[in-house]
């Protein structure tokens, strides 16, 4: 493990001088990479220093032992026990941090919410889900753009898509995948009775334009007037954008600009991610023999966590977790559950490495 971690640290070093390049400064692609790397060496590397402090404190303890002065030696005996634990705790740290991390996992991400079970309380509790992940996006710094949205009647989203932006977002947000159910009095009903409904999360890794090569011969584009609240526009101009890649079937509608040029662009980002993550979830498939993960986040027909309003609980059933914070949880406070769920992921991860 030292012989990986002095590697790390040479190439922490080397980036670190790369930034200090003037041609790469020129370069923002360049620049982005290289100091996004940075960070994530940085998390190693500080892990490895103190690692290698702790190791040096524990060779001198033990240069103490073997002294004649007795009180000195008490000293060094008990200081020892408290830098093994330390030591112990920082290998595990450093395991962590050494599992390969999913290719995905630094890309921005793109966050479909659609109503499903339930009828009118399913498209309120899709927008309720979205609050909850916007403040919570909004608490880590991260930014928000709604692309698409398709309102319910009654309130809430039958469907909404947001592009988020940001360190890290795909690898924490994937986990929220799936179906997610609550149970509640919803506020149309009269008797009291509580009743179950469904919303779908789907978070998806944002291709770039390297990512996935999409020939314009393949796309056939049709264009239709906006509807729902937009300004004076709404309605008068065909400016909401439907685009259908042939070659798969795959279909995004974009109605969120004020031109269908702008529509345009961001149906054509919603359209790459899709096709995108069509392609990464084929390769995860073929691998899915070799290694399949406890916290899975591909099957969206998977019911993943259940909101019980009456007991003011949630619960993960993929890890069994339940946390009886729900007011908070759902005001953006998920960063517990989240942390859990990678918890288990990595110890899948160390199990299958052998790590």
């Amino acid at each position: 493990m030292i012989d990986k971690l002095e590697a790390i640290k040479g190439r922490f070093e080397q980036v670190s001088m790369s930034l200090t390049n003037p041609e790469v400064v020129s370069d923002n692609k360049k620049f982005g990479q290289l100091s996004k790397e940075y960070r994530q060496l940085e998390k190693v590397v500080k892990a490895y220093d103190a690692y290698i402090k702790l190791l040096d404190s524990i060779a001198f303890n033990k240069e103490v032992l073997d002294s004649g002065d007795e009180e000195m030696r008490e000293l060094a005996k008990e200081e020892t026990e408290t830098l093994q634990l330390q030591k112990e705790e920082q290998e595990a740290n450093i395991r962590n941090l050494l599992i390969p991390k999913d290719p995905q996992d630094d890309k921005n991400a793109i966050l479909e919410i659609r109503a499903g079970t339930g009828g009118d309380e399913a498209s309120l509790f899709a927008g309720d889900l979205l609050r909850m992940y916007l403040r919570y996006c909004e608490n880590k710094g991260w930014s928000i753009n709604i692309m698409n949205e398709n309102a319910g009647s009654s309130g809430g989203y039958k469907e909404v898509v947001v592009e988020v932006n940001g360190d890290d977002v795909y690898g924490t947000l994937k986990f929220e995948s799936g179906v997610h159910r609550v149970q509640r009095v919803p506020a149309t009903e009269g008797s009291g009775r509580v009743h179950t409904s469904a919303a779908t999360v789907a978070v998806l890794p944002e291709a770039e334009e390297v990512d996935v090569e999409i020939r314009e011969a393949d796309i056939k584009m049709d264009t239709f007037r906006s509807s729902g609240a937009g300004g004076q526009h709404v309605n008068k101009t065909e400016s909401a954008v439907r685009l259908t890649h042939i070659p798969t079937g795959v279909i995004v509608e974009c109605q969120e600009g004020r031109s269908q040029h702008s529509n345009r662009d961001i149906a054509m980002k919603m359209l790459r991610t899709r096709i995108y993550e069509a392609a990464v979830r084929k390769h995860e498939d073929a691998i899915a023999s070799q290694r399949k993960s406890l916290v899975s986040t591909g099957d969206r027909s998977a019911k993943i966590r259940t909101y019980n309003y009456p007991q003011g609980r949630v619960t993960d059933h993929r890890i069994g977790m339940t946390m009886y914070n729900l007011d908070a949880f759902m005001n953006g406070d998920i960063q517990e559950m989240l942390q859990a769920l990678q918890f288990a992921e990595n110890a899948e991860k160390l199990k299958q490495g052998g790590m």
